[in-house]
């Protein structure tokens, strides 16, 4: 199994990236957590990612989730022609539920612990790697799943760690960084296994 998970994008270690993707390097982004923003702030989400994985060698192109609700043969043929699956961040909760409405969750899985394919992102990329999204609510807003896919908010995770991740943990320019200690403080209180991951560090797995 082999995991790149980051608080934000590529946190200075592209090169351990590229190293755990096997060739040709065919990537597919997913940027579904970035639904619920503006058409033009998206589709920028998507295109800087695409452009990032290029300077260290991988093509990526977009799978819009959006297009494959309920449509988990398609998801798995494009991920079955794929080195890496890339999570974007934002909203994780509306991440989740993307990933649940066309089946992406059960094969990303499936495909991930069998090492057919690499799992790397970052932010709500890497937060939804975790056993659960409880806490996650301190940052992220659950009602935009309603609002964005009419679904109800989901608050499991994909399960790839037994840990949770708090991203963006003392990383100077972002945003609430109060929520941010809160949620760490809590699992921490709560006796919560867990990553605090500044915006400079990376988690890698590689087994």
């Amino acid at each position: 199994m082999k995991l790149f998970l980051a608080s934000y994008r590529l946190g200075g270690a592209g090169t351990a990236l590229a190293r755990l993707v096997p060739a040709p390097r065919h990537a597919v982004v997913i940027a579904n957590a970035a639904d619920a923003w503006p058409a033009a702030a998206r589709a920028w989400a998507v295109r800087s990612e695409i452009e990032m994985l290029a300077t260290i060698g991988i093509t990526a192109r977009e799978l819009d989730l959006r297009e494959h609700i309920g449509d988990p043969g398609g998801v798995r043929e494009i991920l079955d022609r794929s080195s890496l699956v890339w999570l974007r961040g934002g909203n994780t909760f509306v991440l989740r539920s993307r990933l649940a409405q066309s089946g992406a969750d059960s094969i990303i899985t499936d495909l991930v612990r069998s090492g057919s394919i690499v799992y790397g992102g970052y932010s709500a990329g890497a937060t939804i790697a975790a056993p659960s999204l409880e806490g996650i609510e301190w940052c992220d807003d659950p009602a935009e799943v309603v609002q964005e896919c009419g679904i109800p908010a989901a608050w499991s995770g994909l399960g790839l760690v037994p840990f949770r991740i708090v991203p963006h943990y003392r990383s100077p320019g972002h945003e609430n960084p109060e929520r941010i200690e809160a949620l760490a403080q809590h699992y921490a209180r709560a006796g919560i296994d867990f990553r605090a991951l500044p915006d400079s560090e990376v988690i890698v797995i590689d087994d």
